[in-house]
């Protein structure tokens, strides 16, 4: 406690009590955010797998049809992510938060089997990648607006933010699986474990959230809803270490009651014809929609996912000499993804904010994209000869865009659409927001092969890095009149933003 309240700096440390930042939230956080790591660790191992010759090998990939292929397999898990987020919606609200992320981590086991016995068959692959995108989805959805919702209001943007470390933690671990396997499995294009190995270690986070999360508590908020009132209490007592009379948890009840039962003036039903009508027909609902629907397509835009799941390719391009060297250079990368995003978590999510994260990250991860773009466009790497010096420059340039993603873009998005909406839209709005981060990361996975290896956007698809470096800065321009500072508030009082 004594080292939050020295880092943490808003107005909600300061008043509230010691007592609510004891071990169980952070248990309950961490947890729950096994939910990231799925979606991390397949990030990390797809790009890797499908450069590995044991897996080309096998499953008979030749050059020619390479881009077609790899997009449609990176891709049908994204598919699988956006319909599973939009049910995930529905189980959450009707049975609530703990059950959805229990059924999730099941569906996603089931797809990881099916993928990992996946032999010379690709329609097998794209099955189990299609099922556990089912449950990656889910996941997804349910994670931020779980942890947020049992979360203190000082520290919500950290304990939601663990929600992308685990992403970040999941992608780190997988690229070093990746380049294990395939340094010590061989020989290397006929070994079949150096890419089943790291398709079946996707199992380990899914079980890690399914027993987390079995110990755990449900959501108070959610209870609040059912008119459990007496649950509510328990769980909150509980979850903040305080006496169910205690006067901070009697004031969250209350704040919980209060704006509960100006919802309901305001609509009347919680059918799901009246939710809609609640969220389109009302002007600060649907700012909040739009909000975060414009957050989680401007997520996809700055190009994280281009180099996420294609990194082991980029790295090639850009001068590496060997895919064993790409996916070295990979790990690299997936460590500096992790620490930086740790440091944001740390040091400013709650203090330095939401907005001010995202205001300078923008312009950051715009300079560094455009610096790749130029150094691909006017002194492209050649094959057989020592990369330039502004060759190094460029790829410290990826690691310089993973740092600043993680210090702003990757944790400020689902930190902000968990906490905006009114509690009866929460659970809609996070789908919502959820299903549109797949549907353009779908879009990223399609094309991004497409727009690096066939000179639809200039030669060795340098134009892909201006592309995704000027929407970076154009969403300098979105958070600067759009987005609101929601640090150090409790979710309640979010309904005082217009």
């Amino acid at each position: 406690m004594g080292l939050l309240q020295h880092i943490v700096r808003n107005d909600a440390m300061k008043n509230d009590p010691v007592e609510i930042y004891g071990w169980r939230v952070f248990a309950l956080a961490c947890s729950a955010c096994f939910g990231g790591m799925l979606f991390g660790w397949d990030i990390g191992s797809i790009g890797g797998i499908i450069v590995m010759p044991a897996f080309k090998k096998e499953f008979t990939i030749t050059s020619a049809e390479a881009s077609t292929l790899n997009s449609n397999i990176v891709s049908v898990l994204q598919a699988g992510c956006f319909f599973g987020s939009l049910i995930a919606y529905y189980v959450a609200d009707r049975w609530g938060r703990r059950p959805a992320l229990l059924i999730a981590s099941g569906i996603t086991m089931v797809g990881i089997i099916i993928q990992a016995t996946s032999m010379k068959a690709l329609t097998q692959l794209y099955l189990g990648r299609l099922i556990a995108g089912f449950g990656v989805g889910a996941a997804s959805m349910l994670t931020p607006l779980y942890v947020s919702e049992n979360a203190p209001r000082a520290i919500r943007g950290g304990l939601t933010g663990l929600y992308q470390l685990f992403i970040a933690t999941g992608t780190m671990l997988s690229f070093w699986i990746n380049y294990g396997t395939n340094k010590n499995f061989h020989p290397l294009n006929k070994t079949n474990a150096a890419w089943q190995v790291p398709l079946a270690l996707q199992a380990l986070p899914a079980l890690s959230l399914f027993f987390g999360v079995l110990l755990c508590n449900e959501s108070p908020r959610w209870l609040a809803r059912q008119d459990n009132w007496e649950k509510a209490t328990e769980v909150l007592s509980k979850v903040t270490n305080l006496p169910p009379n205690h006067t901070y948890v009697l004031m969250e009840l209350d704040e919980m009651r209060e704006q509960l039962e100006n919802e309901q003036r305001l609509i009347g039903g919680a059918t799901f014809w009246d939710l809609q009508r609640e969220m389109w027909t009302i002007e600060g609902n649907r700012n909040r929609a739009l909000i975060s629907i414009g957050l989680m397509v401007c997520q996809q835009m700055t190009g994280t996912n281009a180099i996420n799941y294609y990194a082991p390719t980029i790295f090639l391009d850009l001068g590496i000499p060997s895919a064993n060297t790409g996916l070295f250079a990979t790990g690299i990368y997936g460590c500096v993804k992790m620490v930086t995003c740790a440091a944001f978590l740390l040091f400013a999510a709650d203090s330095l904010g939401r907005r001010k994260s995202l205001l300078w990250t923008s312009i950051a991860q715009g300079c560094a994209m455009f610096v790749i773009g130029f150094y691909v466009r006017f002194d492209p790497p050649i094959s057989g000869h020592p990369i330039p010096p502004v060759g190094y420059f460029a790829l410290a340039c990826i690691f310089f865009f993973a740092a600043f993603f993680q210090f702003g873009w990757g944790p400020c998005c689902w930190i902000i659409v968990s906490e905006i909406p009114t509690a009866r839209l929460r659970a809609m709005n996070v789908a919502l927001a959820a299903a549109t981060q797949w549907l353009f990361n779908f879009v990223v996975a399609q094309a991004v092969p497409h727009m690096l290896g066939d000179s639809h956007m200039g030669k060795a698809g340098y134009g892909t890095y201006f592309f995704f470096g000027a929407c970076c800065f154009s969403m300098f321009f979105f958070v600067w009149f759009l987005i609101p500072e929601t640090k150090g508030m409790s979710l309640e009082r979010m309904d005082d933003m217009k």
